[in-house]
């Protein structure tokens, strides 16, 4: 198993060196949107590429002087530019999960008055689409909208891998085991581990403390057509979610997610 995304996981090698190129590229805007606001340092975004450090440094000018990254005279850590938020926003899907989730996410948030979360797949990666507050006064905030992680890590990122082959999740966390660690020390036996323990009994649930005295409960969003691409999670301080209501509260999560199933067949 490796230890990095290298360019093999992602066949870079095929077609020639211009999309050779291209997947390159594409491989560092992940890493740098996966590091959030903290951005990258050249020699983590080599390590986790598995590209020789003069390689990823003559891509990462390119990709400044075209404005889709950028980076911080004071740290030297390479962020996301404008033109990436730009292309992002041109971006329409012909489905708007965010708008098609929208009412399950609230009627969740509002039963329970925990937080909710709607995550999406995005490579190996996992990416947090929505996010509805419910009323409890101790929120627990645990991602923000836009926020990318490593799949497998959450109750989202868990979530998707759920209904996976055990040949496709020990691919994907191959992949990204130079980066789960980064999560409460988790690595890939853990999380196999806990997705096991999700089959048996019908939820995710993410109890590694990923977020200091939260506990969190997901389960994927059936896609009719192929692989899930969505997740549905929730997140609330330990204190709330004894045995019981964690039952209770994937119960819920079930009954939204069969009702978002329906309206994806419905936009086919």
């Amino acid at each position: 198993m490796t230890a990095t995304i290298t360019l093999s996981n992602q066949r870079a090698g095929a077609g020639g060196t211009g999309a050779q190129t291209v997947r390159r590229a594409t491989l560092l805007l992940r890493l740098i949107a996966s590091a959030g606001r903290d951005g990258c340092r050249l020699i983590d975004l080599a390590m986790q590429s598995g590209l020789e450090r003069p390689t990823a440094h003559r891509i990462l000018r390119c990709l400044i002087e075209e404005g889709m990254v950028t980076q911080s005279p004071a740290t030297r850590r390479y962020h996301l530019g404008q033109l990436a938020f730009e292309l992002g926003l041109a971006a329409v899907p012909r489905v708007d999960l965010r708008q098609l989730c929208e009412g399950a996410l609230l009627r969740i948030a509002e039963r329970t008055g925990d937080t909710v979360f709607l995550t999406v797949r995005s490579g190996y990666d996992s990416v947090c689409l929505d996010r509805k507050e419910g009323a409890f006064p101790i929120r627990t905030l645990t991602l923000d909208v836009g926020t990318r992680r490593p799949l497998g890590v959450g109750a989202g990122g868990m979530a998707l891998l759920m209904p996976l082959t055990d040949v496709e999740i020990a691919a994907i966390l191959a992949a990204n085991a130079a980066r789960i660690p980064g999560y409460a020390n988790l690595d890939g036996a853990a999380v196999t581990g806990m997705i096991e323990r999700a089959r048996r009994i019908g939820y995710v649930l993410n109890d590694r403390q990923i977020t200091p005295g939260a506990t969190s409960v997901g389960l994927p969003v059936p896609n009719p057509y192929g692989p899930p691409f969505a997740a549905v999670s929730l997140g609330a301080i330990n204190s709330r979610m004894t045995p019981e209501r964690q039952r209770e509260i994937a119960a819920v999560l079930r009954s939204e997610v069969a009702g978002v199933q329906r309206l994806l067949r419905g936009t086919a």
